[in-house]
């Protein structure tokens, strides 16, 4: 993965981050003047370099590089991610290119060598920087065919064009390549299963046979949670609240492609079922109250890394019913620690504590000298909370029609940050037989789970009386 893309050349990737000081740098001069739409106004105010709000065409101008023009980095990056709620990026490709084509006259027999020698470079690293940061944007034939044509037309000028396109054209191949292997698949055939429906032998090994130190779990869990982070495009955020355009067709722009979101959010589940699973599988309460000792040791080196995800997996399992209810078995573990993990991430004002943690951790991520101190893992399911009420609580349109830029900056500004974090490097040392473990141990089903509880610690109630009764009834065929 290497070190987070932004900190190298300029126009190498995409910015490190979207701060405000980065996206107010003044640029190069502005795009070519386009005849307003009605109600556009040109003295319009301009928001980092670009319009508060436009016309789509505006915003597409906005994005076309010249000879003497190029795109702030913040402006590219802000309208790949949100364009594609109003155009598809294939049709935006063919919009970009066919304007580069008529205003540098690319269709002419005869081009203007000295003012392509000045506009090519800059229609690479546009290119560049689009196939780098949106990859999946390139995915068909025809969005290729685009490139290379443009690209074709001022090749004539100097043949390093023609170089650097083949260059670019085998980088986003092979990245194409790696996205496919994505991580979901580890987790497709994977489901809970009830309570012994097989011997218990078979059913399960204990993770604390497998690895017995708190600290090298948390690096394990590390390791996992950032590769499968390293999946997830960025537009996988926009495309997973993908609305009908009101004043475009009816149907979305978009099918759901968010596979690499979803398959996090199923492993944020599944650790939670580890966990409960782990605690309650024990017939033993000493050895229950190891565990959930263990766990919480695990969860505070989380912490202590920025591994936030996992750390809120692993509170979360412990605090469901099936655990929390283990009266006795709690009776003999030290809670002090727990409580503390329980303050951190309690949700009380909107996760403040937890939010006033990220922020410490996203300020030692930018100051560090190591990729150990870089590690940023926010807890996933409150981060795309936060992306959808942004999406929800504002219009993408404002009343005459143009686009609210405003939005989706602020909405670049958050997924921005996401996608550096994910860029880290995991500077711990992979061990294949803890990560095989975490994927593939059997989980139980929540009702799974209940009986396993009652089986430890008999019901104490009527209705757990009744719950039990019902579920070995169901489950393991008894009267």
């Amino acid at each position: 993965m290497g070190r987070a893309r932004g900190s190298g050349a300029p126009g190498a990737g995409m910015p490190r981050t979207l701060s405000a000081s980065e996206m107010v740098t003044p640029g190069s001069p502005g795009p070519p003047l386009t005849e307003h739409t009605e109600g556009e106004q040109a003295g319009q105010p301009f928001l980092d370099g670009a319009p508060s709000s436009a016309s789509l065409d505006t915003l597409i101008q906005h994005l076309v590089p010249t000879a003497d023009y190029y795109p702030e980095k913040a402006y590219i990056f802000t309208f790949l991610l949100s364009s594609r709620l109003f155009i598809k990026p294939q049709e935006l490709l063919a919009r970009v290119c066919r304007l580069c084509i008529e205003q540098q006259e690319l269709d002419k027999p005869v081009l203007d060598k000295a003012q392509v020698r000045k506009f090519g470079p800059k229609l690479l690293q546009l290119l560049a920087e689009w196939t780098e940061t949106f990859p999946r944007d390139f995915q068909e034939e025809s969005t290729i065919g685009h490139v290379k044509d443009v690209v074709g037309r001022i090749a004539p000028c100097d043949e390093a064009y023609r170089r650097r396109m083949h260059q670019l054209l085998q980088a986003l191949h092979q990245k194409l390549a790696a996205l496919g292997q994505g991580p979901e698949s580890l987790l497709g055939a994977d489901k809970p299963i009830s309570y012994r429906t097989k011997p218990p032998a078979s059913i399960h090994r204990e993770l604390l046979g497998v690895c017995s130190d708190p600290y090298t779990l948390a690096q394990q869990l590390t390791h996992v949670e950032l590769e499968r982070l390293r999946h997830i495009g960025p537009e996988e955020f926009v495309q997973a609240f993908v609305n009908k355009d009101p004043l475009a067709s009816t149907k979305p722009c978009f099918s759901d492609k968010t596979k690499n979101l979803e398959a996090y959010v199923k492993w944020f589940n599944r650790l939670c079922y580890l966990v409960a699973t782990e605690i309650c599988m024990p017939a033993k309460k000493k050895r229950r109250a190891q565990v959930i000792e263990f766990f919480v040791d695990v969860a505070r080196e989380c912490f202590n890394i920025g591994n936030f995800n996992s750390l809120m997996a692993i509170v979360s399992g412990m605090n469901m019913s099936p655990v929390s209810r283990l009266k006795k078995t709690w009776a003999k573990v030290k809670t002090a620690k727990f409580f503390i993990l329980e303050h951190q991430m309690d949700p009380t004002g909107n996760f403040c504590n937890y939010r006033t943690a990220l922020r410490g951790a996203a300020h030692r991520s930018l100051t560090a000298h190591s990729s150990r101190e870089k590690i940023v893992i926010p807890f996933f399911s409150l981060l795309i909370k936060d992306i959808y009420f942004l999406n929800e609580g504002c219009a993408n349109r404002l009343p005459n029609g143009h686009i609210n830029f405003e939005k989706f900056l602020e909405l670049a500004k958050q997924v921005g940050e996401f996608i550096t974090w994910k860029q880290v490097e995991c500077p711990f040392e992979q061990d294949p037989s803890i990560t095989h473990y975490l994927y593939t141990a059997p989980i139980f089903s929540e009702d799974g789970l209940y009986l396993a509880s009652y089986e430890s610690e008999s019901p104490e109630n009527h209705s757990e009386k009744e719950r039990w009764k019902t579920l070995r009834s169901s489950i393991l065929g008894k009267t």
